[in-house]
């Protein structure tokens, strides 16, 4: 099979979607290396992350030398993926070329969430249009659509009034790291470079309302002063962060919170997965929350939300509270801490959980059945 995709974050966005992006190309790449994979794209970013899928004799990656790079995407790719005769075109992040149906050729897309419809107050009103459209477009012409969680299943079945049987529910793997025990210098390496206590809570996302670490601020405050250990957050933020940072220097008692902007390669992040005596992420709403399960992979408790996606991706062995109850997430993190048994069972069973269903070979799998589904 002669596959396509839209590589555009595959190859420059180096966060959650083109973290799903090469996760899954790689995956399929590896498991059912009989299949021709072909990357389409206006450009690719000069970064060792990517350098593989063009050095890679499995990939053929194909670069538009169009100036209208939208436009190419939108509406020209179709008639190069014609020339390469193309059987299916899978649009990993909520996107088909309009002109795509009428050619012939077979299309499925991935759609990771509709935050910006859940969420509206959260997104500025021409996002929300421009998301829309695309969104909407690509659900009522691609053959099959792909949702990464149930809870996203819900929502296009909410939303945009999307046939169930058209949309099959496949969960993303983690990066390769995530699935092998971090090397003891890994850890030391990192503890070292960000000067890391003993003890530390960790939250690993960006820095904006929706992530909700403001509330976790609140709810560590609220602990008693022999658990008050420190935050360590993963992610960068604009105006949100900046309202974070003004609450932590105004609470007497201080709260010691250690910010990391700079992490993006994936074995000293599960190092410092690795070293954290809890992992936190109340998120309001997540089409599925990668960093649950990167923290479950990874051997450490989870405390997250008992809301959207997250129940899916933290499984029955996370502690599960209210985002909006900064009691309940404050008690959460007392037991969490105070309660060993409880620790290593969460650890134990964490980690079995998503080993199970967040399997590399497991995803991959189940794409590669709904491609052959689609193009017998």
């Amino acid at each position: 099979m002669r596959i396509g995709y839209d590589a555009k974050r595959l190859f420059n966005n180096f966060t959650g979607l083109g973290n799903y992006s090469r996760t899954l190309v790689s995956n399929l790449r590896q498991f059912y290396p009989e299949e021709e994979y072909f990357l389409y794209t206006t450009k690719i970013s000069s970064d060792p992350v990517v350098n593989r899928f063009v050095s890679d004799p499995g990939f053929t990656a194909r670069i538009s030398g169009s100036p209208f790079r939208s436009l190419w995407r939108t509406f020209f790719v179709t008639g190069r993926l014609k020339e390469d005769r193309i059987d299916l075109f899978h649009g990993l992040s909520g996107e088909i070329p309009v002109t795509l149906r009428r050619s012939g050729i077979k299309s499925i897309v991935t759609i990771h969430d509709l935050v910006f419809l859940v969420y509206p107050r959260t997104y500025k009103p021409a996002d929300r249009f421009f998301y829309d459209r695309k969104f909407r477009f690509a659900c009522n012409n691609a053959d099959a659509i792909v949702a990464i969680s149930n809870s996203t299943r819900e929502d296009l079945i909410r939303f945009y009034n999307v046939d169930p049987s058209r949309i099959r529910v496949i969960y993303q793997a983690c990066d390769p790291v995530f699935y092998s025990e971090s090397e003891a210098h890994s850890k030391e390496e990192v503890a070292r470079k960000y000067n890391l206590p003993g003890e530390f809570i960790l939250y690993v996302g960006s820095v904006i309302p929706r992530k909700n670490l403001l509330a976790v601020v609140k709810s560590l405050a609220a602990l008693p002063s022999d658990l008050r250990i420190p935050l360590v957050a993963v992610g960068d933020g604009g105006s949100y962060k900046a309202e974070v940072k003004r609450y932590i220097a105004s609470l007497k008692p201080s709260l010691h919170v250690i910010w990391i902007e700079d992490l993006h390669e994936s074995r000293q992040l599960k190092a410092l997965y690795n070293l954290a005596s809890a992992f936190i992420y109340p998120s309001l709403c997540e089409g599925f929350g990668i960093p649950v399960a990167e923290a479950l992979l990874s051997g450490v408790p989870v405390i997250t939300s008992d809301r959207s996606s997250l129940p899916e991706a933290g499984g029955p062995s996370s502690m599960l509270v209210d985002p909006e109850s900064c009691g309940e997430i404050s008690a959460g993190i007392e037991k969490v801490l105070t309660d060993s048994m409880l620790r290593e069972r969460m650890i134990e069973e964490g980690r079995r959980y998503a080993n199970e269903k967040f399997s590399p070979r497991v995803t991959a799998g189940e794409v590669i059945r709904l491609y052959s589904a689609i193009v017998p």
